[in-house]
């Protein structure tokens, strides 16, 4: 059985940074400062004030957000522990792994969330219930447990 994954698996990166008087360029590269093959790109912006975006799981999916331009808070949870991490500079990502709850919240105007992912789109890779949610991860626990016995 593999590990479950907590809210101390989701990690902020510093991402290479080169500076210059002409301006700033941050790459990333699959498996480099992230550990999966990017499948997947999206972005996220126009997001009205107030509103909400996420609010899922997804069972292997492991993903990176940057906050390109503005802000945003990244609200993670692992059905035990919660943090809410702001990103707001566009050469620092958040490492969210598998199984973990995220919602983003508190857009600033014209902000723009960049997100790689480890894989393509799939509708059957989310969990969308919290309650499944909390179900799924609570049954993962006693399936590990009782396989380290």
């Amino acid at each position: 059985m593999n590990r479950i994954n907590t809210i101390e698996d989701v990690q902020q990166l510093n991402l290479p940074k080169i500076s210059d008087v002409r301006g700033n360029i941050t790459f990333i590269e699959s498996g480099r400062p992230i550990s999966f093959l990017i499948q997947r790109v999206y972005w996220i912006y126009d997001v009205p004030g107030g509103e909400t975006r996420g609010g899922h799981a997804y069972q292997t999916l492991k993903e990176l957000f940057i906050a390109l331009s503005g802000s945003f808070n990244v609200v993670v949870d692992d059905g035990h522990n919660m943090k809410s991490v702001t990103l707001n500079r566009p050469y620092v990502g958040l490492y969210v792994p598998d199984m973990i709850w995220r919602r983003l919240e508190n857009f600033s105007t014209n902000s723009v969330c960049l997100v790689l992912a480890s894989l393509p789109y799939s509708t059957e890779e989310y969990i969308r219930d919290y309650g499944d949610y909390l179900h799924t991860i609570n049954k993962n626990k006693d399936n590990h447990d009782s396989n380290n016995r």
